[in-house]
């Protein structure tokens, strides 16, 4: 015997409308994935510049020259931050060909460059005390050899207040 599904005729409203929407949201989610630009929120044009203070403050503590704010550095962290949001986990590698190396190189940072992470409902200040709190990313955040960083941050739509932190810093 021979079983057959029935489905709704192609011309029906509803389903042309749903098959519309789906369509629609499929297509401006790959299109924003396929750019670079994920959904979310993000600080990219403050956040580096609004940690300036707290960062000279470390660094000068532990007898370091200042770190600069840099807009290449503070991008490569932006792009991490949304594709952590996207995800919805915090972690370095967020999918094919967008690991940390991937990026660096995407964004042309040359030299030595570290990453820390973060995921949670903070500030800049309170994403940086974690960093300074835990050894290897202290380590980073204290490497002599870097002179520039950039901090970013972004949130999913669907979860605003829950943030994914990014700080790259280089020489």
């Amino acid at each position: 015997m021979k079983q057959s599904l029935a489905l709704p005729a192609a011309d029906t409203p509803c389903c042309n409308r749903r098959t519309l929407i789906l369509g629609a949201g499929a297509f401006t989610l790959a299109g924003l994935a396929g750019c670079g630009s994920l959904p979310g929120k993000g600080a990219g044009g403050g956040a580096s510049a609004s940690a300036q203070t707290a960062m000279m403050k470390i660094r000068k503590q532990a007898g370091l020259s200042a770190l600069s704010s840099d807009h290449q550095l503070e991008r490569a962290a932006l792009q991490q931050a949304h594709y952590m949001a996207a995800s919805g986990r915090m972690d370095h590698t967020t999918g094919i060909g967008k690991g940390f190396a991937a990026r660096i190189k995407s964004n042309r940072i040359k030299g030595a460059v570290a990453e820390n992470i973060a995921e949670g409902r903070m500030d800049s200040a309170r994403a940086i005390t974690m960093w300074m709190n835990s050894a290897p990313h202290r380590r980073n955040m204290l490497d002599g050899r870097f002179t520039r960083f950039g901090l970013a941050w972004a949130s999913h739509p669907s979860r605003p207040e829950w943030r994914y932190w990014a700080i790259i810093l280089a020489s």
